[in-house]
């Protein structure tokens, strides 16, 4: 709003698709719980591993026990407090409409060299200092935070918890980031709506190209 105020045209650059989605398409408000009774529940959950907070989830709201630690507390606290499954709650809320103006996407993938980028990326971290930074983190974060979902960082604390050899784990780290980019692949072409282009930030033609769209967008 501050943007439009002032003339200006926001850029969003980078995050998950699922949040520069949420700017158009809220996502679903969760009904209001009682705070001194989701406190209680909070405290408990510190004293569970995830394992048994998904056995929990399971006997109240079994769509989301395949989910994290954090959204597998969210699913049980929604269930225990409402008496209402978040996974129904979820299809039959209608989240806001927003009243921005329809967005325009630009997607940069260099395709298939995508795969070699990464593992050259990979390689690169692990030689600048990578398990050195995940030495430190171990320090003062706990296992179960939800910073070692970040891509790699609970595979380097394996090596350096000497339950992986590194040369195993950069392997792991390189198939999991593909997939992963698979993935955000998959839903950049399947779930964004409205005016979408593609470039290949490799194409000998990439500033022309980018130039050309900016031009044309402002």
């Amino acid at each position: 709003d501050e943007a439009k105020a002032m003339n200006r045209i926001p850029i969003v650059v980078g995050g998950t698709g699922l949040y520069i989605r949420s700017l158009f398409e809220p996502l679903f408000e969760s009904p209001p719980l009682d705070p001194e009774k989701r406190a209680e529940l909070h405290s408990r959950f510190t004293e569970m591993c995830t394992n048994d907070l998904r056995n929990w989830c399971i006997r109240l709201d079994p769509e989301k026990a395949h989910l994290g630690r954090t959204q597998l507390m969210r699913a049980i606290e929604t269930a225990e407090l409402t008496g209402q499954k978040l996974s129904t709650l979820q299809k039959t809320r209608n989240p806001k409409p927003t009243t921005h103006h329809s967005p325009r996407y630009l997607v940069l993938d260099p395709g298939k060299p995508l795969a070699s980028v990464i593992e050259s990326r990979v390689d690169k971290m692990l030689s600048v200092g990578w398990q050195d930074e995940v030495r430190s983190l171990m320090d003062t974060v706990p296992a179960e935070a939800p910073a070692w979902k970040a891509s790699g960082y609970r595979v380097v604390r394996e090596v350096l918890e000497g339950e992986m050899e590194l040369s195993a784990a950069r392997s792991r780290i390189i198939i999991e980031t593909r997939q992963y980019a698979k993935r955000q692949r998959t839903w950049f072409r399947h779930q964004l709506k409205g005016d979408v282009t593609r470039l290949d930030p490799l194409d000998p033609e990439f500033n022309s190209q980018l130039e050309s769209w900016w031009a044309k967008e402002s």
